[in-house]
């Protein structure tokens, strides 16, 4: 349904992939997916054009373009975790990302959204505390937010994380909600990945994309004021 655009990053100049799904239905506004470790892999290419289908013009950036070129054909390869996951660990498991995501967010009419899984999920919460133009984020098991708390999302923003998560203890949950008491966290009796194929648990991913559509409905009704 989607095809590849180019996104100028303000960074360094550089050309990042990133799949783009146009909104199919009256527009609800721009969307900007954020990736796992893997990349652009079929499932996010397919959640795209789910929120397309539903009115939003979404682009997925390819985070991790400048060490690998194109979009994941598979979405997952355990052969590659540590080499991907090498190439996420340069970027600062996302916390370096902010220009490349404003890339896509410039590309997009308002009111623009973001939201993110693992890796992408960090990289959510980096881009509402660092980009300009978000009207709210939804943050997806990031492994890696505790490593930014001393920043502050500038946008309504949700996170989503999983009770059995091996990859984000409970003293890390508990360190987020101490740092920002305020900020909505839903905890869900899932483990990592619990949106993806390869974690997937229905009610968990059912109910987070919920609460996570109910965000971007309401705070584009306030847009609309």
């Amino acid at each position: 349904m989607g095809s590849t655009a180019k996104l100028i990053s303000e960074a360094d100049g550089f050309a990042l992939d990133a799949y783009h799904a146009p909104a199919e239905e009256a527009r609800r506004g721009g969307l900007v997916i954020l990736h796992a470790v893997w990349g652009v892999t079929p499932h996010i290419r397919s959640l795209a054009d789910q929120f397309a289908q539903e009115g939003y013009e979404v682009l997925c950036p390819s985070l991790l373009g400048r060490f690998e070129a194109g979009f994941a054909d598979r979405d997952m390869n355990p052969a590659r975790l540590d080499q991907r996951s090498s190439y996420a660990a340069a970027t600062g498991w996302g916390g370096d990302c902010a220009a490349d995501i404003q890339a896509a967010v410039d590309a997009l009419e308002g009111p623009v959204f973001a939201m993110g899984f693992c890796f992408g999920g960090t990289a959510a919460w980096i881009a509402a505390c660092q980009c300009t133009g978000l009207s709210a984020v939804s943050s997806f098991y990031g492994g890696q937010i505790i490593d930014y708390l001393d920043q502050t999302p500038q946008c309504p923003t949700i996170l989503h994380l999983g009770r059995s998560d091996a990859l984000i203890p409970p003293a890390d949950v508990e360190a987020i909600q101490a740092a920002h008491p305020d900020l909505p966290v839903w905890l869900y009796d899932a483990g990592h990945a619990f949106v993806a194929p390869n974690g997937f648990h229905a009610d968990s991913a059912n109910l987070a994309l919920l609460r996570t559509r109910q965000l971007f409905q309401r705070q584009g009704r306030k847009g609309e004021i």
